[in-house]
């Protein structure tokens, strides 16, 4: 039993970068987002049912939690994302590799940030949903330049609305994620998380037990009793539909 027990933290500790549980803050730099947007993207997951197309995959965190009949991961056609080898279909950044019509519904999480193109992009979206299908869209508001240089826009509420009704769609629903003092909490860890996470991984993980996880138990214990404001928040979460009745 003892010799498993490395493989399952390290399971779980996988597992707490994109679904963290109640001790996920002793592991993710990053906490207050990935909880905003499970529980923000969650809200919205029993939409995507039938055929749902992940648009910018990546390691697809959120498949296991999605009720589609039928999963495809889409992913931007580079040498990284042909080497992991996750995504099943590939696009070159314009086009679609889809028929118009092919899907019920889209998933698209922390991606339109990184796309210089977006009204193009949304309109590939809405070309491949059915009538009446659905987009689940999250995009950050408060964050960091990451990825860089494919690091193109931040996104307001309002912002946001128009360049998807700007594409053909509905908007359904929007939330705001972690609005109140806890996106200042995750802003303190992710300047630390650049101080230490490239140099060295043991120093990262003693600035994890030792900075990164009070400040998210500091954030978790005063979140609720220090002042919120509605205007200040990391991600913005999104259900769009496409006009028309369901096929």
């Amino acid at each position: 039993m003892a010799k498993n027990n490395p493989g399952r933290l390290r399971t779980w500790w996988r597992r707490q970068e994109f679904d963290p549980g109640p001790l996920g803050w002793l592991a993710n730099p990053f906490y207050f987002a990935r909880r905003g947007l499970r529980d923000g993207l969650g809200e919205f997951f029993p939409r995507l049912t039938g055929e749902v197309v992940d648009v910018g995959c990546g390691r697809q965190p959120y498949r296991a939690m999605l009720p589609a009949s039928r999963y495809v991961g889409l992913d931007l056609d580079t040498p990284r994302s042909r080497e992991t080898g996750l995504a099943d279909a590939y696009y070159d950044g314009r086009t679609f590799p889809f028929a118009e019509g092919s899907f019920d519904g889209a998933l698209c999480s922390e991606v339109l940030e990184h796309v210089f193109n977006p009204d193009e992009f949304l309109r590939e979206i809405h070309r491949v949903l059915r009538p009446g299908g659905c987009l689940l869209l999250a995009v950050p508001f408060v964050w960091d330049e990451h990825e860089q240089p494919h690091d193109f826009g931040r996104y307001t509420s309002f912002g946001l609305r128009a360049v998807l009704e700007r594409a053909g769609f509905e908007v359904e629903a929007m939330r705001r994620t972690m609005a109140d003092s806890r996106t200042l909490f995750q802003l303190a860890n992710i300047c630390v998380f650049k101080r230490t996470q490239p140099r060295n991984r043991p120093f990262s993980r003693l600035a994890m037990a030792t900075i990164m996880a009070p400040v998210n138990l500091a954030g978790i214990m005063l979140g609720p009793v220090l002042p919120a404001n509605a205007d200040l928040y990391i991600d913005n979460i999104v259900l769009a539909r496409k006009p028309g009745p369901p096929r």
